[in-house]
């Protein structure tokens, strides 16, 4: 059975609407990376795909790189987290998202938060959200991070560490990064990201129309 939609921050579960039943729902989570500057232009491009709902979990770091008045969706961090949940009978956010979601995409993904899900820590919405993850469900990963973050000998363990969970990896390119470096590890670009969701739809056999 499909889960009903989740309500906006704020409002009880129970008293959320269903008109979205028939929609694939797609949870995009950022972080503090520069790629984040990409968000509003992901989210857009998601957008145009027939029969699409998304909706997007940020960490507060991430908030730096974009404009929320740019976020045509509904956005939740850390402060609707606690705002939802006053009592015992109150949803908790992370769980009514993780059972929203049909697919997650975390783009980008940077060291710091690589390193956290790699170790199972969940000290923000995010995180949570991810130790959560009902992992019948795809999950795909955009690592971000300068170059030479990316070729510390630990990222390449913890990366493999998160498609050992079952997660997949949308590799990092080669390019000239914000600081100046050039080098591998810049968010794979915005349309590749897109081709990969749309993959899964496929695979699903998701109807291409809404």
């Amino acid at each position: 059975m499909e889960p009903e939609s989740l309500p906006e921050p704020g409002i009880p579960a129970g008293n959320s609407s269903s008109v979205a039943q028939q929609k694939f729902r797609v949870l995009v989570g950022v972080t503090g990376s520069v790629a984040a500057l990409k968000l509003p232009l992901l989210v857009t491009e998601l957008l145009k795909i027939p029969g699409l709902e998304v909706k997007v979990v940020t960490t507060e770091r991430a908030k730096h790189f974009y404009n929320t008045q740019e976020i045509p969706v509904t956005l939740y961090g850390d402060e609707e987290e606690w705002q939802l949940w006053k009592g015992r009978s109150d949803p908790v956010l992370h769980i009514e998202l993780r059972r929203w979601a049909d697919l997650m995409v975390v783009a980008p993904l940077d060291a710091n938060t690589l390193a956290k899900v790699a170790n199972g820590i969940c000290d923000n919405l995010l995180t949570c959200v991810i130790r959560a993850w009902d992992l019948s469900k795809p999950l795909l990963f955009c690592p971000a991070m300068n170059t030479a973050m990316w070729e510390h000998p630990i990222t390449a363990r913890q990366v493999e560490q998160l498609k050992g969970f079952g997660y997949t990896e949308i590799p990092c390119v080669v390019k000239k990064l914000v600081c100046g470096d050039e080098g591998r590890g810049a968010m794979a670009e915005v349309w590749t990201i897109v081709e990969g969701v749309k993959r899964i739809l496929e695979e699903r056999d998701v109807p291409s129309q809404s």
